[in-house]
């Protein structure tokens, strides 16, 4: 599906809350300031407060305000849900059922639009969609090279590896990887950021320190810390 399209990229993560928004948003920022028109996307999102009559989730929102080319919320996140819990729990409360083939439609009209198209997953790249399907089966049916955000804080090794294991099982292309620092008091954080160098075969496209900004400074500060040199 993306063979000829280089700059489409899946964002998972090693975990719920580790920073895939903002390194999602830093990408496409990053890509804009080379002058490929960007667009993210973020299919599923649980959790969204009601402003003037339309639901807004906030990593959405992040995505929109970061992408040079706009969209309508069919095509940016087909499944915005009201609830802030897990995807599945929550589909199954609202009466949602999630529909890959909706997703993958989806991405095909984001394709029509920008050059670049960078789709956000929810939670890790393991969390149940219903029944029957994870989003790893998302980013499998998008056939997209993954970018894995890391959350660096005790225990990112672990996590790191089974999830760079779980997304070459399911037989995608790990491009690249993201150190975010998501716990400023954890020791030797820069000897994890080695040791996981030493181990995944992707290249380190970034480093993100803690960044004290506003939320709508940090994608842009964030972009200055990526690499996208290292991404084939």
């Amino acid at each position: 599906m993306s063979a000829l399209r280089p700059h489409d990229y899946f964002v998972t993560g090693t975990d719920t809350e580790i920073g895939k928004t903002l390194v999602s948003s830093a990408l496409l920022l990053a890509l804009s300031q080379r002058g490929v028109r960007s667009l993210g996307m973020k299919p599923i999102a649980a959790g969204a407060v009601l402003q003037d009559g339309v639901w807004h989730n906030d990593d959405v929102d992040s995505l929109v305000q970061a992408s040079d080319v706009k969209a309508p919320q069919h095509i940016v996140c087909p499944y915005l849900m009201q609830t802030p819990a897990a995807p599945h729990i929550v589909a199954q409360r609202e009466k949602i059922r999630i529909s890959l083939p909706q997703i993958v439609a989806a991405y095909q009209q984001a394709m029509q639009l920008a050059d670049a198209v960078i789709v956000e997953g929810v939670g890790g790249f393991c969390v149940p969609l219903d029944d029957r399907h994870d989003t790893a089966d998302m980013a499998q049916v998008l056939n997209l090279p993954v970018i894995m955000v890391v959350g660096i804080r005790l225990g990112c090794i672990n996590h790191a590896l089974l999830t760079a294991q779980a997304i070459t099982a399911r037989g995608l292309r790990l491009a690249g990887w993201v150190a975010n620092i998501v716990d400023t008091q954890m020791l030797y954080p820069d000897e994890n950021i080695a040791a996981l160098r030493d181990r995944l075969t992707a290249p380190l496209l970034g480093c993100i320190p803690r960044l004290n900004l506003e939320d709508t400074q940090k994608a842009k500060a964030a972009a200055a810390y990526l690499d996208l040199n290292f991404l084939k």
